[in-house]
């Protein structure tokens, strides 16, 4: 790599990891390509040259932060594959997620914060990386369902969309600085795995 591409890549992350921050605390319609070249200190046209619109940044934000998530979940359970316990993969998989989402928290808030409010292409844009994560977590959903240790009944799409809604949710209330997120993930596991419910239930 030339020493102008490490500069133009260099220039390019400091662009998108300011822009995720700005997205996350000003939403879609609170940003312009303006305020994205001052925040990094620089001309509107320097800008250009590496992104052709906001929409183009905004694409780019919203995918990092499901790669990353993906990647931490599927590091997750690939090393809790063949050797953990099913409650054992299930918490391996949710601290992965959380970890991820509360870690990097510019990029994946963006997607939990503002997705509804970006223009329908930007949302289409990013589904297929969506899916792939959505992918991950059916698979490993299924495989639990098949190896007998989720009851018949559940249905994996709704089960997934529940938890998945359940964990994104912690941005809006737990702080990672005094908190223990491997202890909040482990609260739910056992939750979801043990029930809340104590006694005959009618």
């Amino acid at each position: 790599m030339t020493k102008e591409n490490l500069q133009s890549d260099t220039t390019r992350n400091r662009v998108l990891s300011t822009s995720a921050g700005l997205f996350c605390q000003h939403g879609y319609a609170g940003v312009s390509m303006r305020k994205i070249a001052e925040s990094c200190d620089m001309k509107a046209g320097s800008l250009y040259y590496h992104f052709a619109s906001k929409d183009e940044i905004l694409i780019e934000v919203l995918n990092m932060g499901i790669e990353r998530v993906h990647a931490a979940v599927a590091t997750a359970l690939s090393e809790s594959a063949g050797t953990a316990s099913a409650f054992d993969r299930l918490r391996h998989a949710i601290s992965g997620h959380l970890h991820a989402l509360l870690e990097y928290s510019s990029f994946t808030s963006a997607n939990v914060r503002i997705f509804r409010q970006v223009p329908e292409a930007v949302q289409h844009s990013t589904l297929e990386t969506r899916r792939r994560y959505e992918a991950l977590w059916d698979g490993f959903l299924g495989d639990l369902k098949a190896e007998g240790h989720l009851r018949s009944d559940v249905d994996i799409r709704s089960f997934r969309l529940m938890l998945i809604g359940a964990l994104n949710a912690t941005l809006d209330w737990f702080d990672p600085a005094p908190g223990d997120i491997s202890e909040l993930a482990d609260r739910y596991a056992d939750m979801l795995a043990n029930g809340i419910l104590v006694g005959p239930q009618s």
